[in-house]
């Protein structure tokens, strides 16, 4: 395995050097041969073939994990043989791993779509919708995948391919509630034998409620936590679990209450209001795996305003040479996302970092602003305002307009730092 892991790393640095274009694709899939037999040895193996049919399937990848190791392209190729697929992603961290292992051509990320929406949409020209995911256990797994089942409430064949839990399950309709038999029937059938061929548990869950409503007041319950994890709500921290179980509690789009779990004030405090019941809510890291960066050359113009949001930063910032970021987990999650579009940042941070991804990357170029601890807040309305103009671009360089936000900062200034390389 270490000669694998060998012969990856030198692959990957030669298709960073200056490869002409023509030969990027054919070292790619020689790359991928390697991937393909990591991801085997750590998760699953293929014991036969499935005969091949004219079925539509699509696919919903989830997180970065399960591309970065390399699980998806082999189950993407793997399920070609039952049908036609067509691959898309769900979440924002996953489109920069599709990026990262040059997977654009085979997985969909043009719009950032929620799980069950994408379900949703692929199954108006599926005949059966199959989710890809990672999860860090077998417990997150199922609440996952019963959770958008329930969102997604489609009427076709649902299953999950859960490598980090390691099971398939039929996740149709939830079984009691379907009027049809043979919907029912096929989606067992089909989540029986993908089972069997990838050497995997075969479940058939049946959803856990984990969204209590009652008048203005939503309950979310989030299981399989681990005690330490950060909590997040949209992609603002607000707590730290002290438990297995976490329920974050909103009244009128205010959070109120928090089990199971410390709470951070200051996240809270930025949190104003939130629609609880469709807001995404996380345990833990938004990126638990790794892989090597693939930059693209920058191409944009003008300044993006990225405030608190860094999951949005594809949309946000996506056409712009430079973001103003506001935060220090919004600047090291937004410079990580934008580094593969070649864009910098300027960021304003206090120090109060709750490191919710791990092995970042920066786009050299980028310049920092650091200011005294609990001020990034107010300087960046402070730019919203001042420099902005309340818009969410403007057409600026990004020298000017670090020196423009250093000039707001003023003696809350502590350190103004350009990345000179690659700081992952």
């Amino acid at each position: 395995m270490s000669r694998i892991v060998e012969a990856i790393g030198k692959l990957e640095a030669i298709l960073d050097g200056n490869v002409c274009f023509s030969r990027r694709e054919g070292l790619q899939e020689v790359l991928n041969l390697p991937k393909e037999e990591q991801a085997s040895s750590k998760g699953f193996h293929i014991e036969k073939m499935i005969p091949p049919s004219s079925k539509r399937i699509g696919v919903v990848v989830h997180g970065p994990e399960i591309i970065d190791s390399g699980g998806a392209v082999q189950l993407i190729d793997h399920l070609k043989q039952m049908g036609r697929v067509n691959a898309v992603l769900g979440g924002t961290m996953g489109r920069v791993a599709v990026i990262d292992a040059d997977l654009e051509g085979i997985i969909t990320i043009n719009t950032r779509r929620r799980p069950s929406i994408s379900i949703r949409d692929m199954a108006a020209d599926s005949d059966i919708v199959i989710i890809l995911n990672q999860a860090k256990s077998r417990e997150t797994g199922l609440a996952f995948g019963t959770m958008v089942a329930r969102l997604a409430g489609i009427d076709k064949p649902l299953i999950q391919i859960d490598c980090g839990g390691r099971f398939v399950a039929d996740l149709t309709l939830g079984h009691e509630a379907s009027d049809s038999e043979n919907l029912n029937e096929e989606g067992l059938a089909v989540a029986a034998s993908l089972a069997a061929d990838l050497g995997l548990d075969l479940l058939r869950p049946r959803p856990r409620d984990c969204t209590l409503i009652q008048g203005d007041t939503v309950r979310r319950i989030m299981t399989g936590v681990i005690p330490g994890e950060v909590i997040s709500v949209n992609g603002m921290v607000i707590g730290r679990a002290i438990g297995a179980e976490v329920e974050v509690k909103a009244c009128g789009g205010r959070i109120v209450a928090l089990k199971g779990a410390e709470p951070k004030a200051h996240g809270l405090e930025k949190l104003s209001r939130v629609d609880l019941e469709n807001a995404i809510i996380r345990s833990g890291s938004i990126r638990r795996s790794t892989a090597r960066p693939r930059i693209k050359g920058a191409r944009g113009e003008g300044a993006a305003f990225i405030d608190h949001c860094a999951e949005d930063a594809f949309e946000a910032a996506g056409g712009a040479a430079v973001a103003l970021t506001v935060g220090d987990d919004t600047t090291a999650i937004a410079g990580d996302i934008l580094a593969r579009l070649g864009i910098a940042v300027v960021g304003i941070v206090d120090g109060d970092a709750d490191h919710l991804a791990q092995s970042l990357t920066i786009l050299p170029g980028s310049i920092i602003i650091r200011v005294r601890p609990g001020y990034d807040d107010i300087i960046g309305r402070r730019a919203r305002e001042e420099i902005f103009r309340g818009e969410d671009r403007i057409s600026i360089s990004a020298l000017d307009l670090a020196d423009r936000v250093a000039d707001l900062a003023g003696e809350l200034l502590l350190e103004r730092e350009e990345v000179r390389s690659d700081l992952a």
